[in-house]
């Protein structure tokens, strides 16, 4: 129990670089304060002892502004940084080496007794205002994004963000690197395809971006099936963004209604 004690006050040492002493940590920080009394009274708790449980752990959630509730299950060198609004419910299971940021949920979907609570595995990291919600479970090494809203289970490793929550691709991806060729060979500028961005026009322009590439595979294998066939076919020509801007101030009515600047945004909002 001492031993656990300990790895629960030095953790902070580890994943906050503004403490400096113990004395400090045990002085100051409320998320150190809200775990050392939820130790004690999942202790009570467990031993049956319900009605003093949930006193001391209304004491802690008075003094802290954190609310754990003393069945929650809490391993070893648990870390809840800030801490104002964390919420924990009743059947939440926690692995060890999580940290939690300040107005973290780990709730419930349901009014139905049982399992209704998520559990996290070892070594994750929950943002700010991140909501876990439900009887799922977050992969080890995940991390989950401040103000994310997760309510399916999260891959090992992953990391979510967004309302509902989603995986973000990383940027070093073969399907995004994929993705950003194809932007630069249509002459569309990239800002579109964000990787961080869960947003719905994203996706549909990575979906565009997909389609664009695998129109242009298949054209081509037809172009060498031909050329096989002894028929001379011209390559695709790609687009060329000055040339159509160009030519788009040619056919205005009057050159001077648009500008360079506007064609610019006519062209990204086609």
């Amino acid at each position: 129990m001492l031993s656990k004690l300990k790895e629960d006050i030095y953790c902070v040492f580890d994943r906050d670089p503004a403490s400096r002493t113990v004395f400090e940590v045990l002085t100051t920080y409320p998320g150190t304060h809200a775990l050392l009394i939820h130790r004690w009274s999942h202790f009570l708790w467990q031993k049956r002892l319900k009605w003093l449980a949930r006193a001391f752990s209304y004491i802690g959630r008075w003094f802290t502004g954190i609310e754990i509730h003393p069945g929650a299950t809490i391993g070893r060198r648990f870390f809840i940084d800030h801490g104002t609004g964390v919420v924990i419910g009743e059947t939440a299971e926690i692995g060890d080496d999580v940290t939690l940021y300040h107005g973290v949920t780990l709730g419930g979907t349901t009014w139905q007794k049982g399992k209704r609570h998520p559990t996290v595995e070892n070594n994750v990291v929950v943002g700010a205002g991140a909501k876990i919600l439900g009887p799922i479970t977050v992969g080890a090494n995940a991390r989950v994004g401040s103000n994310a809203v997760v309510v399916k289970d999260v891959p090992e490793g992953s990391t979510m963000v967004g309302i509902p929550a989603r995986e973000a691709v990383s940027r070093n991806s073969a399907i995004e690197n994929q993705r950003q060729d194809t932007a630069s060979k249509i002459g569309f500028d990239a800002y579109g395809v964000a990787v961080d961005m869960p947003d719905p026009m994203v996706e549909a322009m990575n979906k565009l971006l997909d389609h664009i590439h695998q129109t242009d595979k298949q054209v081509e294998e037809m172009r060498c099936a031909l050329r096989k066939l002894g028929e001379h076919v011209d390559s695709v020509q790609p687009l060329e963004l000055d040339d159509w801007m160009e030519q788009c101030k040619k056919d205005c009515a009057d050159p001077k209604e648009l500008t360079d600047g506007r064609v610019q945004e006519a062209v990204r909002a086609n």
